[in-house]
């Protein structure tokens, strides 16, 4: 979608929609849950090592919150599709080097080197094409005006469908195919990915300097309680979840037995569920409004993670992460709907960058974590996320709910 779309349609057209936003989306979505959950099987599956999985998870976000530096800035200053386009194509080459290297070295010191390079370079580009991705949303919801929480139910809906099928297949190509073969396979949707790209907004946003993408989004960010109360409360909730995503494969695959299909099954049956919470919450929003409609979903995901904590079989880690991400689903859409109705089209990209950079701050302390506690220990460690987490939703909500008040 084109940067002056909006001023000449308040709802942007369907076949707008699906050709320059939806589909581009998808084919990003799938590379970016082939590779958030499939790398770590790749590691668990080319080292056997509880540590090295832990580390690779971080060193896989570390560089992601590196990107955020500079991705806003970039998007806003250059356009959607040259950012898009050239994160997916780079994507795409470090993934067939890899599949290379990996069919050549399928163990040793070359293939540990290799899958722990793999980790940084795949995770730090995937976040450049995400916020890419991210602002084009944000532009197609500013047009839809009052159904901006549909278009954004939609967007979700296609992340949450790529976390349905990305898991899962990520386990089963390398359960049957090898990581040569799902690393092709990522290389492809990334390919895929760029050439869908030629409907987004190519020209660049002049109003955005060079040096202060960061600090006017958070200028932005600070400016908008509402936005920064909830934002803060999701810091908070993803440090518990993304324990939950640096442990499972160590959990699921070292210590209950189970192969790596059946590892990604618990995240694909998840976000299947939580398909269905983000048509429920978008029906709820309309109905009840975003406030009670995000109280809800808090408390389902703080609950949900609670008992996480406390299960020691694999189907009770099925059942409780797919209630965990009903939660999820119904915050993210809340999330996102105020996103889209808050920040200033202008600095759109910017901010997000720094709203995301928050968000995924805890994803490399978790894998740092996994790294070094204990496996047996584990159990402590989430229980301990679960009640911060439990902690950061009340607060937020209490306080989102007093600045509804004051503003109504």
């Amino acid at each position: 979608m084109r940067a002056g779309s909006a001023q000449h349609a308040r709802r942007p057209a369907s076949s707008s929609l699906v050709r320059g936003v939806y589909l581009p989306r998808s084919a990003d979505g799938a590379a970016f849950a082939l590779a958030t959950y499939g790398i770590p099987l790749i590691v668990v599956a080319t080292t056997g090592s509880a540590t090295l999985t832990g580390l690779a998870f971080a060193l896989e976000w570390l560089p992601r919150l590196g990107a955020f530096t500079v991705a806003g800035t970039l998007v806003d200053r250059h356009g959607i599709a040259r950012v898009f386009r050239t994160a997916c194509a780079l994507r795409a080459v470090v993934a067939l080097v890899a599949a290379l290297l990996l069919a050549v070295h399928g163990t040793g010191v070359a293939a540990v080197v290799t899958v722990m390079t793999l980790a940084p370079l795949t995770g730090f580009l995937t976040e450049f094409s995400y916020v890419a991705a991210e602002t084009a949303g944000g532009e197609a919801s500013r047009a839809a005006g009052a159904g901006a929480h549909r278009v954004q139910s939609v967007l979700l809906g296609i992340d949450q469908t790529a976390m349905l099928a990305g898991p899962l297949v990520a386990g089963l190509l390398l359960e049957h195919g090898g990581p040569a073969v799902m690393l092709g396979t990522l290389a492809a949707f990334s390919v895929l990915a760029a050439v869908l790209a030629s409907g987004h907004r190519t020209t660049a946003r002049a109003a955005v300097s060079s040096k202060g993408g960061l600090r006017t989004g958070w200028r932005t960010l600070r400016g908008l309680p509402a936005l920064a109360w909830l934002v803060g409360g999701l810091v908070v909730s993803n440090t518990a979840v993304a324990l939950l995503q640096a442990a499972l494969p160590v959990i699921v695959v070292s210590e209950l037995g189970r192969s790596s299909a059946q590892a990604g099954l618990i995240w694909s049956a998840a976000a299947l569920v939580s398909l269905i919470a983000i048509t429920t919450a978008r029906r709820a929003i309309d109905r009840w409004g975003l406030w009670p409609v995000g109280a809800i979903a808090a408390a389902i995901a703080a609950s949900a993670t609670l008992a996480v904590a406390h299960t020691h079989t694999y189907h009770g880690y099925l059942l409780l992460i797919a209630v965990l991400m009903t939660g999820e689903g119904g915050l993210t859409v809340v999330l996102r709907t105020l996103r889209s109705h808050l920040i200033p089209a202008d600095v759109f990209a910017s901010t997000l960058a720094v709203t995301i950079l928050l968000l995924l701050l805890p994803y490399p302390v978790a894998g740092l974590l996994v790294a070094a506690v204990p496996v047996a220990q584990l159990g402590h460690a989430l229980t301990a996320a679960a009640l911060l987490q439990a902690l950061g939703l009340a607060t937020a909500f209490a306080r989102l709910r007093t600045l509804t008040a004051r503003s109504a």
